[in-house]
């Protein structure tokens, strides 16, 4: 494919995404303005317990922090200098440490993404080869015990996958650190690049939950994908004319099966962002989703606001880049 006309078409879908962001974040306003409970009447009780000064004084005191946020303006105002602060760049400050609303999200980022990547990892080690395997060894006994595994990581939800293993791999079986996950400090959490022995040891287990489940998924769609693509007439050529069954299956039928599932590895990358809340919060990680869900629990609004904006922003680029390895991989994809 010309790069000119690669270069239009993601200068085209960037323009389309920009309306698109907007969207999620109007959603994403007006959805935390109706979400139950105030953070100012919950910060006001925790500070004065007591009601000490008596329900007046309490009360001016939450008029008071409401009008110093801009929480008293109308609706619409405050939507407007939410637009307007989002379009400069500006996410607002959290309402709890009246730091701006991205630090938590950059403290997290890292975390999230070791994460999502070791999961990732593990779901295309396992699932490219499995799947090539079980079609060419389709309906043979180890396509029946792999289909098995497939559909049982499919069924079963990923919450409940992180338990078993915390429960019986670490505590039962005894593999792995002694302490884990909601056992562990927060500060005793160490990246790969900071400490890669204790990392791994940390951040196995919701890898391997996230990347089995993710997957399974991606194993099922390829398989189908290749039996389809091995019933092709040029494929039967190839057999016949003698070429080797490697290079038929990963040369010929690989390629052409993956255009399809690349859409589902897409959607996977945001799943694993996703999902990494249950994972984060089963095993005490502090990335971006028990952060985000701790800024819930707070009704810490700026916060909650800047993350989904972020994570939707991710994801719509991760579709556009997906769209473009289909012209990379095959060039007889048009992208229009």
């Amino acid at each position: 494919m010309a790069g000119g006309v690669m270069g239009s078409y993601i200068i085209r879908r960037t323009l389309i995404n920009i309306p698109v962001i907007l969207i999620v974040a109007t959603l994403v306003f007006f959805a935390t303005n109706v979400l139950p409970g105030d953070f100012v009447a919950q910060k006001i009780a925790q500070n004065n317990p007591q009601g000490e000064g008596g329900r007046e004084a309490v009360e001016a005191q939450i008029q008071k922090v409401r009008e110093d946020l801009g929480l008293n303006d109308p609706l619409m105002v405050q939507y407007v200098k939410y637009i307007g602060n989002l379009l400069r760049g500006d996410f607002g400050d959290s309402y709890q440490s009246s730091t701006s609303a991205l630090e938590d999200f950059k403290e997290g980022a890292p975390y999230t993404l070791q994460l999502s990547l070791m999961a990732l990892a593990i779901a295309l080690v396992t699932s490219i080869p499995i799947g090539i395997i079980s079609a060419v060894r389709q309906d043979g006994w180890l396509d029946y015990v792999l289909r098995f595994f497939a559909i049982f990581f499919v069924a079963a939800p990923n919450f409940w996958v992180a338990t078993m293993l915390l429960l019986y791999v670490v505590r039962g079986v005894g593999i792995g650190p002694i302490t884990i996950g909601w056992e562990v400090p927060v500060t005793d959490h160490p990246l790969l690049w900071e400490d890669p022995g204790g990392s791994l040891r940390l951040f196995i287990l919701p890898a391997i939950a996230g990347g089995l489940a993710s997957g399974a998924g991606i194993m099922r769609l390829l398989r189908s994908q290749m039996l389809e693509v091995l019933r092709q007439d040029y494929i039967r050529t190839a057999w016949a004319k003698g070429v080797r069954e490697r290079v038929i299956i990963i040369r010929h039928a690989l390629k052409n099966a993956l255009i399809p599932v690349l859409t589902v590895i897409g959607l996977t990358i945001a799943a694993l962002l996703s999902g990494n809340v249950v994972f984060e919060y089963i095993f005490n990680i502090p990335g971006i989703g028990r952060r985000i869900l701790n800024a819930v629990y707070r009704r810490d609004v700026p916060v909650i606001q800047s993350f989904v904006v972020i994570i939707a922003t991710f994801v719509v680029f991760v579709n556009l880049f997906i769209d473009v390895l289909y012209g990379l991989i095959d060039p007889r994809v048009r992208l229009a």
